[in-house]
């Protein structure tokens, strides 16, 4: 038997990408998938987001593998989207194991630059919005006396980065959520670790590439600094450090940081 098998994962920015990638590992290894996604582009940044047909051909490639899919379109900043999602999960499948708090954008500008709304996206989206969906889950968790957190940080969570100084503070403010629900929720026999992955290679790199005039390969080149002779991971790799820490095998992991870096960080 599949080691998920029965279980639930619900993910946030589920249609492409490391959600994507993560949503079918899981289902592979047995988990039911709640793929939660905003679905449509918006104004900041302005590049292409996962769309209402990548999360039906996702929910197509699960069912396919042979679990259930509920895909469920909303915000992370929109509290009454989440709670939407997390009653139709529990009303489909009666329960939550693992939440994946992955939806997050990235855009470049110098500090002193930046709009003062884009710097609320950023920090709305990737830390707010976290929180947002995990206090609906995390009554879920609380009930069921289990659960599994996955905060998708980034290396910039652990460093400082040129041009990127409001998405540092957003993932650097996730590594402060993981530590303090450790310790919150581990009465209630719930886990919570970050991931701090170096460049994925996801479509966010495409769109980058859009907003900075240049080409993909050069927004590689410009996060270059792997000590491995790579550009990027791959959203693979994510998956199987999330399966890794999802697993029995993590039950004593807790309010951890987890690097897939390629060595960046010791360069």
């Amino acid at each position: 038997m599949a080691e998920f098998t029965g279980m639930v994962a619900f993910i946030t920015g589920a249609a492409h990408g490391q959600g994507r990638a993560v949503a079918l590992a899981l289902a592979k290894e047995g988990a039911n998938i709640v793929a939660f996604d905003v679905a449509k582009n918006l104004s900041y940044p302005a590049y292409t987001f996962g769309s209402s047909d990548e999360l039906n051909s996702l929910k197509q490639e699960v069912e396919a593998i042979g679990t259930q899919c509920l895909t469920v379109t909303g915000d992370v900043r929109v509290d009454v989207d989440i709670i939407r999602a997390v009653k139709q999960a529990t009303a489909t499948f009666g329960r939550i194991d693992i939440l994946f708090n992955n939806a997050g954008i990235c855009a470049y500008g110098l500090a002193h630059e930046l709009q003062e709304d884009e710097w609320d996206a950023m920090l709305d989206i990737n830390l707010k919005g976290a929180w947002l969906v995990a206090r609906r889950v995390i009554p879920v968790m609380i009930k069921q006396q289990s659960g599994v957190i996955i905060n998708n940080s980034s290396i910039a969570g652990l460093r400082g980065m040129n041009r990127l100084s409001h998405y540092a503070a957003s993932k650097w403010g996730l590594v402060g959520l993981t530590k303090s629900w450790a310790i919150e929720l581990a009465p209630h026999n719930i886990r919570v670790n970050s991931i701090h992955p170096t460049g994925v290679n996801t479509p966010m790199n495409d769109g980058l590439a859009a907003l900075e005039g240049t080409t993909t390969q050069a927004i590689a080149e410009r996060s270059a600094g792997n000590l491995l002779p790579v550009p990027w991971v791959e959203p693979d790799d994510v998956a199987g450090m999330v399966l890794y820490l999802t697993s029995e095998k993590a039950r004593y992991i807790t309010g951890s940081q987890f690097v897939l870096d390629a060595g960046l960080l010791t360069r």
